[in-house]
């Protein structure tokens, strides 16, 4: 927990200040048993009224000026601890946005929305309560303790044997609950696994009618956190019922010796009262620092987990930093050499052995059953993650030695899940440009098929979508994606499989205004187009196919149907179905 103190260094004055202004309230409350037992021996003892309402009144304002001590520890503490997590939620945001898919892979989405929320608000509670109490909790424990010497140090050897034993019982029930909140942060993850799984595919779940065997996962789930709670909830229940047994009978005995001392005239019964009171503060400080080791405990489990992902270094990084080379024209656009890929932790290769080139303003289909390393082939041309031998290069230049956002500026891509985001249409088609002009964005949703539809929304370009796009069809959300990768003119365009959700006939317009538009654009953008339909990439320049991640032919869709057994059994399965459906 000793690495987020850093986070603290804008907050020094709360830091500082908030512990000073509790310590003021904590001696306050030792004087206030001193007032009381002064008010017995002298004002109710002498039967002076006037001596009690002056004590009272000493009393009340003891109390008022704690009251506004406390009240400035508090706002001192909530500044503190409220920066501090907009501090370091921020910072692990930023630090998540740079990692690459893999380092993300590797932790889990769920686990980092839970790490970012979760453990980060348990970090927040650990400064509130590091500036609120662990200065006043032992000061009040050990200031009880002197003053109780000082009034009498007979009677306080009770305190000197009730203080072992209550941290007897502290020890031991904070040494069986501790170990359970770091099992139950883990149980926490699950917990919001299978929650994310379930809002992100509702409509799976109700279209299978699995509504009741997704019910039990996460009653499964819940009750397997809640028993856990439940455990260490029975064992921390021990600790207000021993304490307090130890506590009452500490003042069983000081009632019973100090009634002794006082018939022998060694005190006064204000004093009894006030070690009495002592005691209590005793008490309750004791459960204060139960509660901080418990707390303390629960941060330094979910310290530990938003470490893992600070220290997570991002495999992507800039090697050098060469700004806006002007591209090499004599070389292919992009270029593929003995390139081959394995995810982390995965036993195979995803890419084997892959040598390719694709020329300026080419058109390039990728094709190949399910899983053949389709999606991972255009992952790795803007880095998205590491090739692990060979290299990738784009005009010429290894894509490692690019800086990542001046690489990226060059591609427009379009992935297989069709992704949108709260905002207007507008907004949504300037991801690539937030200076592109309405005339661009409607040049762009020309090309994508996709004007015809925004034309008819009421509000055209201001039409608000919806989280994720819910207001939208497969199709309409696939030709918008498309569009917005358009704008700005990009050099490369990777279209990963982004039709699926379009008819042959869209599909096929689509094709022919791209092709178009890498005719006429004045950069000759190079297009990269991924499907399972042989119909949607048979008019590319250059064709590969992929089996198991080797590519198993490179040519035109000629030279593939002469030469490519598994390119021949693609294309002419899909054209028997689609004669027999009346289709193209």
């Amino acid at each position: 927990m000793l690495k987020f103190a850093k986070y603290l260094k804008s907050f020094q004055k709360e830091v500082f200040l908030g512990p000073v202004f509790k310590l003021i309230e904590a001696i306050f409350e030792l004087i206030v048993p001193l007032v009381m037992a002064r008010m017995i021996d002298v004002g109710i003892a002498n039967g002076d009224r006037l001596y009690v309402i002056k004590m009272g009144c000493v009393m009340i304002l003891l109390g008022l000026v704690g009251l506004g001590c406390a009240l400035i520890c508090q706002y001192f503490a909530a500044k503190a601890s409220q920066g501090f997590g907009t501090v370091v939620r921020s910072e692990m945001f930023a630090h998540i946005n740079s990692l690459s898919h893999g380092e993300i892979d590797q932790i889990g989405t769920p686990s980092l929305i839970t790490r970012i929320t979760n453990d980060v608000n348990q970090l927040q509670l650990a400064v509130a309560m590091l500036i609120r109490l662990v200065v006043r909790a032992p000061f009040l424990v050990i200031g009880a303790t002197v003053m109780a010497v000082i009034i009498d140090w007979k009677l306080a050897l009770i305190f000197f044997l009730a203080a072992p034993l209550v941290a007897v019982v502290l020890y031991f029930i904070m040494s069986r609950s501790v170990p359970y909140y770091r099992i139950i942060q883990r149980k926490l993850d699950r917990i919001s696994l299978i929650t994310r799984e379930n809002l992100s595919g509702v409509r799976v779940i109700r279209a299978f009618s699995r509504q009741e065997q997704e019910k039990s996962r996460f009653s499964a789930a819940s009750d397997d956190q809640m028993e856990t709670s439940i455990r260490v909830g029975k064992i921390s229940a021990l600790l207000n019922p021993l304490t307090s047994t130890i506590i009452n009978l500490a003042i069983a005995a000081v009632v019973w010796f100090g009634g002794v001392r006082v018939n022998a005239g060694g005190m006064t019964q204000g004093e009894v009262i006030a070690f009495v009171n002592y005691l209590n503060q005793i008490l309750l400080a004791m459960i204060v620092v139960a509660n901080l080791v418990v707390i303390f405990t629960k941060a330094s489990a979910s310290a530990a987990r938003v470490n893992e992902v600070m220290e997570l270094a991002p495999s992507i990084v800039n090697r050098t930093l060469k700004e806006a080379e002007p591209p090499k024209q004599d070389v292919s656009k992009i270029s593929f050499e003995d390139v081959s890929f394995v995810y982390p932790d995965a036993g195979d290769y995803a890419i084997h052995d892959l040598s390719l080139e694709v020329g300026r303003g080419q058109t390039l289909g990728i094709i190949g059953g399910t899983g053949c390393g389709k999606s991972t082939m255009i992952n790795l041309i803007p880095r998205f993650y590491e090739v692990s031998k060979g290299c990738v290069k784009v005009d010429g230049t290894d894509v490692r030695d690019f800086p990542v956002r001046q690489l990226r500026k060059k591609i427009g891509m379009v992935l297989q899940k069709a992704v949108l985001f709260s905002g207007t249409l507008r907004k949504n088609m300037q991801w690539r440009d937030e200076n592109a002009s309405d005339e661009e964005i409607w040049e762009a949703l020309e090309v994508a098929q996709a004007a015809e539809f925004v034309r008819k929304l009421p509000d055209g370009l201001d039409t608000m979508i919806l989280q994720g796009g819910k207001n939208l069809s497969g199709g309409q959300k696939q030709r918008l994606t498309i569009a917005r990768a358009l704008v700005g003119s990009p050099e490369i365009l990777i279209l990963d499989d982004s039709a699926s959700a379009l008819d042959f006939a869209t599909d096929a317009a689509l094709r022919q205004s791209i092709a178009a538009l890498s005719k006429e654009s004045g950069n000759n953008m190079t297009v990269i187009l991924v499907s399972q339909r042989a119909n949607t990439v048979r008019y590319a320049d250059k064709i590969i196919v992929l089996d198991d991640g080797r590519a198993v032919g490179i040519g035109t869709h000629e030279q593939l149907l002469a030469d490519c057994e598994q390119y021949r059994e693609i294309y002419w399965s899909q054209n028997e179905e689609n004669e027999k459906g009346g289709q193209e």
